[in-house]
């Protein structure tokens, strides 16, 4: 009932021994704190919060246009939902090493169990969009040196994204790796890899847990989990597709409200009332203090 019963500092443990585990951590991201809720529901290891689904949330496209102040309250939302630890996009620190202190220590405050900071200029566009510039090597190094030295949590997990194989190939996108691990960072998110080769010699280059992101529409393709855990990658995000599916859905539904005139073809796809109030736990509010706060929850008619 209301938010985790696990304290922040258990879901950061939780979530540095899973990435040294040997198996594959899944965090599917959310697009609210229900779907964070959903996602522990069904299983799965971890909670996703994207930059661009945050950003989309706002009717923005992710260009760098959300603030600090905005993402450590929506994910914070997240992160008290669910017992599950949640990893944040954090850009690229929203800003440089002042910037990406403050960016560490706010999202800590927030209850998050590991943050990643990337190496595009300031300001950042999508990691799969065409046109991406990377800063130079000495201010991304700067970048991770500032958010491990700002961390008062050292379960807290910083993860390095490295942007650069865009612009300048894989092989760059490996030396960048190892000088980031050096400055403190706890992995590497390379991010749009092309193929299973690639996965493959960034794995055998890199002594460090590695993030595998397999966004829909992007550059990477789509692998299996049991792809990525044969070739030891620690952690997989899906990070806006249930938005896309939720979106897709929404737009189904009101295309089918001005073609047929009512939702009842949709019926069926639904989420039902009685999953809602489950997802939710009406039942523990219900029963909490009926003295104080009395209502019933009709069990007759349940969907």
């Amino acid at each position: 009932m209301l938010y985790s019963k696990t304290t922040p500092e258990a879901k950061r443990r939780a979530f540095r021994e899973g990435l040294t585990s040997g198996r594959l951590l899944r965090f599917p991201g959310a697009f609210n704190a229900l779907s964070a809720k959903l996602i522990q529901k069904k299983g799965f290891e971890g909670v996703y919060a994207s930059g661009g689904v945050l950003a989309n949330d706002l009717g923005l496209p992710d260009i760098g246009l959300t603030t600090l102040t905005e993402v450590a309250g929506r994910v914070h939302t997240y992160a008290r939902a669910t017992d599950l630890p949640v990893l944040v996009d954090a850009d690229t620190g929203f800003g440089e090493a002042m910037n990406v202190a403050r960016t560490v220590q706010e999202l800590e405050d927030a209850g998050v169990a590991g943050i990643h900071i990337e190496d595009q200029v300031n300001p950042k566009r999508c990691g799969h969009l065409d046109g991406k510039q990377v800063v130079d090597q000495a201010t991304a190094v700067n970048r991770i040196k500032a958010a491990v030295d700002a961390r008062r949590d050292d379960n807290l997990v910083i993860l390095a994204r490295t942007d650069i194989r865009g612009s300048e190939g894989l092989q760059a996108a490996i030396d960048r790796a190892k000088a980031l691990i050096d400055a403190g960072a706890d992995g590497i998110f390379p991010e749009a890899l092309r193929d299973l080769g690639e996965f493959e010699a960034f794995r055998k280059a890199v002594d460090a847990p590695l993030l595998a992101n397999m966004t829909e529409f992007g550059k990477s393709e789509l692998f299996t989990n049991q792809q990525l855990e044969d070739l030891g990658f620690n952690l997989v995000i899906y990070p806006v597709s249930l938005q896309r599916l939720a979106l897709g859905a929404a737009e189904r539904g009101l295309d089918t409200i001005i073609a047929e005139g009512s939702l009842r073809s949709q019926v069926e796809s639904m989420q039902t009332r009685a999953d809602l109030y489950d997802l939710v736990d009406y039942a523990a509010y219900n029963e909490f203090d009926t003295s104080v706060f009395n209502f019933d929850v009709e069990r007759d008619n349940y969907h």
